[in-house]
């Protein structure tokens, strides 16, 4: 029903390819790649050593410099996200009048801290108990937010789990005002080793911007990347009643599991086809009438073809003219923050009326009969969007965005 409406008012981020709404649809629509060597710390033992990087990584206005530099940097990211988020939406001044909820997908951060600490010589990994506050709290403490917090970790879908719920909650009536998405900052020894060693990871070193390649018939593995992005959601009517800006409706929100395998997608595509339909079915959209799609593809064989199949089956001859790219060609592969970084790539096509490129992509995989926009923007209407996020362990979700 149009009265439960929920839709995006504020936008933050912190991504390989800007901090700043603005910056990054420039980037995005330019084909501009965010991938660089890492020099945060020795690689020349990696196999790989590259990766989507984010940039120091601005204050907000709500807290002192010296304090936040101290802060570890996912509470950095999800602080300068949500604060910026409701700045954006006009929320900031007024948070403690209304309830603010935040649904935050993220990966387990206590593992991040104890990395950081083990790095530095410490024993923390010894004495978890040292860490019982998860960093949605913290998040939600230093914001002083008076609703509900929690965290959702469902590997590269959290952030379309994560705006699936806050929708819920809005419906609900358990919040006036929700912040949703995702953030992760696995750019760390730890995890380029492990994806390294798993040679899930692309070994084109010596040029990074061309390492992480989706769709194309050369490509080597994934990119991994850091970054995030969180939303303000609020209901449709209480957006338009105060006249603020609203980037996009969430139309529709479509899940599913494989239950196949910790990192290889199902050879069934059902589960996956599953989530897109339900996704569609939830918006009352037809298939035929989506205006683009940000595809999950990682830049590795098995998944992208693997999508492949099922965007065949959704759209069916569709398929010939609905423009289909992967952002992550540019980001790299933000794990626990990609696909709320891509949902902000379709607010971005909407808002642009261009479709984003995937960049190097030199030779489509045959196999990947798609309509692809390589290596440049087009300019399209587009109206509606689809966004899949298939995550590790087999988690598939759909998020549909639609034009207010």
């Amino acid at each position: 029903m149009s009265g439960s409406d929920v839709c995006i008012t504020g936008v933050g981020a912190a991504t390989p390819l800007g901090h700043a709404y603005r910056t990054i649809a420039d980037n995005l629509l330019a084909g501009r790649s965010g991938v660089r060597r890492i020099t945060a710390f020795p690689v020349d033992d990696h196999p790989s050593q590259v990766a989507g990087v984010v940039a120091e990584i601005p204050s907000p206005v709500s807290i002192a410099a010296a304090d936040f530099a101290a802060l570890p940097k996912i509470d950095q990211l999800a602080l300068w996200c949500c604060a910026t988020a409701l700045e954006d939406a006009g929320w900031w001044k007024n948070r403690a009048v209304v309830r603010v909820g935040i649904v935050l997908g993220t990966a387990a951060d206590w593992s991040a801290l104890w990395e950081t600490d083990g790095l530095r010589g410490g024993t923390q990994i010894y004495e978890p108990q040292q860490h019982l506050e998860s960093v949605v709290h913290r998040t939600r403490r230093r914001l002083q937010l008076s609703g509900p917090g929690v965290s959702v970790s469902a590997a590269c879908a959290s952030g379309n789990y994560a705006l699936a719920l806050a929708r819920r909650w809005l419906r609900m009536g358990w919040v006036d005002v929700c912040l949703a998405g995702g953030c992760d900052m696995a750019v760390t020894p730890m995890t380029v080793a492990g994806f390294g060693n798993l040679r899930a990871l692309s070994r084109r070193n010596d040029d990074p911007a061309a390492a992480s390649r989706p769709f194309d018939a050369d490509r080597d593995g994934f990119v991994v990347g850091e970054g995030g992005a969180m939303f303000v959601l609020e209901p449709m009517a209480s957006a338009r009643k105060r006249s603020a800006r609203i980037y996009a409706k969430v139309a529709g929100c479509g899940a599913s599991s494989d239950a196949f395998h910790m990192v290889i997608p199902s050879s069934d595509p059902q589960p996956a086809i599953a989530a897109v339909r339900q996704a569609l079915v939830d918006a009352r959209v037809d298939p035929a009438d989506v205006d683009y799609v940000n595809a999950h593809a990682t830049s590795t064989a098995v998944g992208d073809v693997a999508e492949a199949k099922v965007l065949e089956t959704i759209f069916e001859s569709s398929i010939e003219r609905i423009p289909v790219s992967s952002t992550k060609s540019m980001t790299g592969h933000l794990l626990t923050g990609a696909a709320a970084v891509e949902a902000l790539a379709c607010i971005i096509a909407m808002d642009q009326q261009a479709a984003p490129p995937t960049i190097n992509l030199d030779h489509p995989d045959p196999e990947c009969n798609l309509c692809h926009v390589p290596h440049q923007a087009q300019q399209r209407a587009i109206r509606t969007t689809i966004s899949n996020s298939f995550g590790f362990g087999g988690s598939n979700t759909c998020l549909v965005l639609q034009a207010a």
